[in-house]
């Protein structure tokens, strides 16, 4: 099983970052091997819905489907795989540090067996996506709200 824990701080109110994260349709944007992604229940910030993405992961097509498992408004959210080539169980939480919000990453996944992939390089080609996807997550939503700023200004 590999196990990931990760966090950065973003410099934005909770509940900015919390919405952002918690809608599939804005998977793409900030998680890289995401083609896509949406709800395949009415809501997905209720416990059980449903949502399915589309990506590639070491040069695979994936399609999965995913259960929200964890939904606490501005403080966490977590859902499972229930279909496709890993095993997954994330969680995100959020918690206020400074004038920033702190966003934690802990996700165990188990490949399945079909896509025989040495488990080591699948952790550390996770771990690397992990962090460049809190990366760009920390640069939408930073930048995302200064260039109305910007803009106004000029």
């Amino acid at each position: 099983m590999i196990n990931l824990n990760l966090s950065t701080l973003i410099y934005r109110p909770v509940t900015q970052i919390f919405d952002f994260v918690c809608t599939p349709e804005n998977d793409f944007q900030w998680q890289y091997g995401t083609l896509a992604s949406n709800r395949l229940s009415r809501d997905v910030g209720v416990i059980g819905s449903f949502f399915r993405s589309v990506g590639h992961l070491m040069g695979q097509r994936i399609i999965s489907t995913f259960e929200v498992t964890e939904y606490e408004p501005n403080r966490k959210y977590g859902f499972k795989s229930l279909s496709g080539p890993l095993n997954s169980h994330t969680s995100y939480t959020f918690e206020m540090a400074g004038g920033s919000t702190k966003v934690n990453i802990s996700a165990q996944v188990n490949a399945v067996n079909s896509l025989q992939l040495n488990e080591i390089i699948l952790e550390k080609k996770m771990r690397k996506q992990l962090k460049e996807n809190l990366a760009l997550l920390k640069e939408i939503l930073e930048t995302k709200q200064t260039q109305p700023a910007i803009l106004a200004a000029n």
